[in-house]
């Protein structure tokens, strides 16, 4: 790959979007995958349906890695009063989807936790962002957000593997770029992410992290899908497949 990657176990670069209606389905699934999966994202429909922190606690003491993916948009003080509820309780990462003034909040409070900045949501694509009033192309509205979310004291952005590599050409190498709508295979029609990558091309672009959910959440087998997933990064970043 044309870019040093980070020092990252490759087991937790895999995040799976733990996207399911309960706190007790969550718990099943994740006991179902057991070791395939290290780093779970909990996200707003698990926060809404009750029981999120203490599932967030279940995991932690699992000895999971968890990133609390909730995009937080308010003003200023109260983002950042959000971001320090979650100090000290074992998060890796959250997500802020807002100005530069929202951005310096969280990173302000974020204490051990990582905050990760939205830059184009994967779901969007160039109508929806004329529909939105951005009348910059998608790379270019990217780099512009990425580049405040570094100079905010954000520790890294949420990107589309399409961008990823503008990310790496342009943006300062500490930045950490996670992307999600991976698909491990051609996308579906009736799938509501637009812009998407598949795993390798994920990391090849210069991806540290991918967030994958219903290639996993939905196989027959949702260990099996992770195992594969894991075996491709395996490959990517050592060139053997893990057993």
């Amino acid at each position: 790959m044309p870019f040093a990657p980070k020092q990252i176990p490759d087991r937790e670069r895999l995040i799976f979007a733990l996207d399911v209606a309960d706190p007790a389905a969550a718990r099943r699934l994740a006991e179902r995958l057991d070791d395939s999966v290290q780093f779970y994202k909990l996200g707003l429909e698990l926060f809404m349906s009750g029981g999120y922190f203490e599932l967030l606690d279940w995991m932690v003491a699992r000895g999971k890695k968890v990133f609390v993916d909730l995009k937080f948009f308010d003003v200023p003080a109260t983002v950042g009063a959000a971001v320090r509820q979650l100090r000290n309780r074992g998060v890796t990462f959250t997500t802020v989807h807002g100005n530069q003034a929202i951005m310096e909040a969280a990173a302000a409070a974020k204490g051990e936790v990582k905050v990760l900045a939205v830059t184009v949501l994967t779901s969007l694509d160039r109508g929806d962002l004329d529909d939105l009033g951005f009348a910059c192309d998608v790379e270019k509205l990217v780099l512009s957000r990425a580049r405040r979310a570094l100079e905010a004291g954000c520790d890294g952005v949420i990107s589309s593997g399409l961008e990823a590599p503008l990310l790496r050409e342009f943006i300062d190498q500490r930045l950490l770029v996670v992307t999600p709508g991976i698909r491990p295979v051609e996308n579906r029609p009736v799938d509501d992410q637009k812009r998407t990558v598949d795993v390798a091309q994920a990391f090849a672009n210069g991806a540290d992290y991918i967030v994958v959910g219903r290639p996993i959440r939905d196989a027959a087998d949702p260990r099996a899908a992770a195992q594969a997933i894991q075996a491709t990064i395996a490959q990517v970043f050592t060139g053997s497949p893990q057993r």
